[in-house]
Parts: C-alpha cells; sequence; structure tokens
C-alpha cells in the first residue's frame, strides 16, 4: 500500500468540497445551483465555454454531462445530448443518461469474478449480470468537485472514494473524472483511478447523442464510420463468450461511412455491440465519426480504450426529458470507450485489473465541428 494513496484518500474523505478561485486563463468555468438531491445534499452544475461558443454543462451528481451546446451550419446552437431539466430526473433516472459509470461499465456475467483464488460476489442489479457498476454506482453518487482554467481551455475535476466492499467490489478505490473544453472544440475527459487492494475497474461516459435539431427525431439519418472490423460475440444476456468475431461486409460494419439506419431492421433489436478498435491499447486513436447531413454537425471520437459500445437507444422508453419532450427509442445513440464486458471473467481479453502499485489512466476526447 502506498503513502501517496492513502495522502489521496485523505484528501477524498474530507467534508467540505474544493473550488478553484484562481483566474488563469481568459475563461473560467461557471458554478450554479442545480437542486438538491433527496438527502438534502446540494449539487452544483459547471459551465465550460470556449470563445467559439461550444457551452458544455456538467453536475456533480454522477459527474454527469448534461448538455453540449454546438453551432449547425448556418451557426445556430442547440443542445446535441439527451438528458432531464431538473436534479429530479437525474437522480430517478434508469437509462444511464449522461453520467460516469462505474466501478464497471458494462457487464459482468454472473454478478462475480475471483482475484487470486477469492471469489467476489457482486451487486446483480439485472437478471444474470451486473449492468453499469450496480443498483447504485458512481452514476448515483455526488462527487467531491475542483474547477480550474489554462491558457487554452477551462475545466472541472471531480473525485469520489468508493470503499472497500460497495456493490461488492474488493478495495478502496479513489477515482477522479476531469472535463476539459479547449480551444480547439475539443472536451477531453481523463479517468483517472488508484486502489489499495487488487480490483477490477472500467469507467466511462454513458451520453446519449442527437445532432438533429429537435431531440424528438430519430437518430437513424446520422452518418456513423467506427475503426473497427470485430465485435466481441455475446450470448442471451449479452455477455460476450470470449470469442472475437469478423463483422466485414455484414450489417454491422460501419467500417465505411454508413447511414445508421440503413440496416438497422437486420439486426435483431438494433445495435448494441462492442466493437474493438483498430489500434493498440492505451494509445489514443481516432475511433468514430458521426454527422448529421441536414444541420451539418459532426462529432469525433478518439479514445486510449480498447474498444467502444455502440448502443442504438433501442431501449429508450419515452421517459419525459429536456422541454418535456420524450426519450423515445432511438432519438439518441450512444458511444462508450470501454474495456470489453466480462473481462473480468475472460483471461483472453485485455486486462481490467488494478493493482495497488498501479495507476489507471485512460481519456475520451470528443470533438465538435
Amino acid at each position: 500500500m502506498r503513502a501517496s494513496f492513502f495522502f489521496n484518500l485523505y484528501l477524498a474523505e474530507q467534508l467540505f468540497i474544493f473550488e478553484n478561485k484562481n483566474s488563469i486563463g481568459i475563461m473560467k468555468p461557471i458554478i450554479s445551483e442545480f437542486g438538491k438531491i433527496s438527502d438534502g445534499r446540494e449539487v452544483k452544475s459547471f459551465t465550460l465555454k470556449n470563445t467559439h461558443g461550444i457551452e458544455v454543462k456538467i453536475i456533480n451528481y454522477g459527474a454527469t454531462l448534461v448538455s453540449i451546446k454546438t453551432p449547425d451550419r448556418i451557426g445556430v446552437y442547440s443542445d446535441i445530448i439527451l438528458g432531464y431539466d431538473t436534479i429530479e430526473g437525474y437522480e430517478k433516472d434508469k437509462l444511464f443518461i449522461g453520467c460516469t459509470v462505474g466501478r464497471y461499465a458494462n457487464r459482468i456475467g454472473d454478478a462475480r469474478f475471483s482475484i487470486d483464488g477469492k471469489e467476489y460476489k457482486l451487486s446483480e442489479n439485472r437478471p444474470g449480470y451486473l449492468l453499469h457498476g450496480g443498483k447504485k454506482g458512481f452514476n448515483k453518487k455526488l462527487w467531491n468537485y475542483n474547477t480550474f482554467e489554462t491558457l487554452s481551455g477551462c475545466g472541472v475535476q471531480f473525485n469520489y472514494l468508493s470503499h472497500d466492499g460497495e456493490e461488492g467490489f474488493p478495495g478502496n478505490l479513489l477515482s477522479i473524472v476531469k472535463y476539459y473544453l479547449n480551444e480547439e472544440n475539443e472536451l477531453k475527459i481523463t479517468f483517472d483511478a488508484e486502489t489499495d487492494h487488487p480490483t477490477h475497474v472500467n469507467l466511462t461516459n454513458h451520453s446519449y447523442f442527437n445532432l438533429n435539431e429537435d431531440k424528438s427525431s430519430p437518430i437513424l439519418n446520422h452518418h456513423l464510420s467506427l475503426h473497427s472490423e470485430k465485435i466481441t460475440e455475446i450470448d442471451e444476456n449479452f455477455i460476450p463468450t470470449g470469442k472475437l468475431i469478423s463483422i466485414s461486409g455484414t450489417e454491422l460494419d460501419f467500417i465505411e461511412d454508413m447511414v445508421i439506419g440503413e440496416k438497422i431492421d437486420e439486426v435483431d433489436g438494433g445495435y448494441d455491440f462492442n466493437y474493438v478498435l483498430n489500434g493498440k491499447l492505451n494509445e489514443l486513436k481516432l475511433a468514430a465519426e458521426v454527422s448529421e447531413p441536414i444541420t451539418g454537425r459532426k462529432l469525433k471520437l478518439y479514445t486510449t480504450y480498447p474498444a467502444v459500445q455502440f448502443y442504438s437507444g433501442n431501449y429508450l422508453d419515452g421517459t419525459i426529458g429536456k422541454d418535456g419532450k420524450p426519450m423515445n427509442c432511438r432519438t439518441g445513440f450512444c458511444l462508450e470507450p470501454q474495456f470489453f464486458p466480462d473481462s473480468p471473467n475472460k483471461p483472453e481479453f485485455p486486462s481490467t485489473l488494478l493493482k495497488p502499485e498501479e495507476k489507471y489512466h485512460h481519456e475520451i476526447i470528443m470533438k465538435f465541428e
């Protein structure tokens, strides 16, 4: 157990919240009230802006992305992610809208794994598996925060200490998530973590995108390219079998730009697959490109993770979101950079095991054009 971990542990345990009051660059995050959760604690929102007019809002409940405003082809700005107008919406949310997912994004089969011969039974929040961290994952936690500015952008850093045994996971885990908006119209999200006991970690952001002007319109007209030629084969519970299968020339193949709705009816239930990215683990690489032809909005996604889950919003159920509009089936899509689902039980997959002497670090960059 390293001294540095316990120092960070001490900082994360403090009852006060950090705020950076120093003006370093030309931009400064705007901190506002966003209501109170049911136990009475206040939630803060953080608005990041650059000189090009891009605006990003995040709240410290779930370290959640609330809105991203970008211009269309004629310069009209509007929000490109789904969400809620109030904290009550996020507290009741069951769709993981915009949140930070942890300790483990996606699925762990049978909600259990073993480390060094010891089995750990996890929170089984879906029949037969753990999904997105368990019954009360990182998306339902109130994170500490620290805002900052640089000469080329501004941001907010969140930290949360997950205690040993939370949702069944071993070890105290200190997680730090940083959102940074720069002058290149990039939103950079970094994930860092340390532990005092071997444990499995897989952190990501779970935003639902819709580049249409009307967010109640389906995303089936969006063009998508994914820099992937394989997916992880899955069973009926979407748990990987351990095999990687080629998708070249199939309805799952987005290596060349394709309209999302072009072949979606050929896919049972729609798209919800773990795409294995071309490129090396820990190497920042272009994972996906999305565009919407009418508004002209474009999104490029870069990551150091080995895979990305492409989900076409098949289970959006009409829950009321922003401006009183329902979030209906396929009115949003997710691109979730991640490690492979069920990696703790699949030694042939890239390892998600984090040890006390190691540091977890991964990045996601969303570039808006």
